[in-house]
């Protein structure tokens, strides 16, 4: 069974910085694509950094230069390190693997921006 397991999310203020993680098992994704999506209140939900198994990486617009998403393939993981956070990056922040939809989600992790 294929488990994705994210951590790393909290409560932080803007210009903060966070690291999530995001632990796979029960699959080998080393030659897949792993990344991170983002769920808002009243919103759908978007891709936020998507890293594929050569190492190609897409980011969303608002979040480039902030964001930098990495792998550890030996362990199965994906990291999402978050930088100069803004409240609009306030979602659920939920982890995704394969390249072929659905693939697998993670139960997600709340990240929230506030003073």
């Amino acid at each position: 069974q294929v488990q994705l397991v994210e951590s790393g999310g909290g409560l932080v203020q803007p210009g903060g910085s966070l690291r999530l993680s995001c632990a796979a098992s029960g699959r080998d994704f080393s030659t897949s694509a792993m990344g991170w999506y983002r769920q808002a209140p009243g919103k759908q939900r978007e891709l936020v950094a998507r890293m594929i198994s050569r190492g190609s990486t897409n980011y969303a617009d608002s979040v480039k230069g902030r964001f930098t998403i990495s792998r550890d393939k030996t362990r199965n993981t994906v990291y999402l390190e978050m930088n100069n956070l803004k409240p609009e990056d306030t979602a659920v922040y939920y982890c995704h693997a394969g390249l072929v939809p659905p693939g697998y989600w993670g139960q997600g992790t709340q990240v929230t921006v506030s003073s």
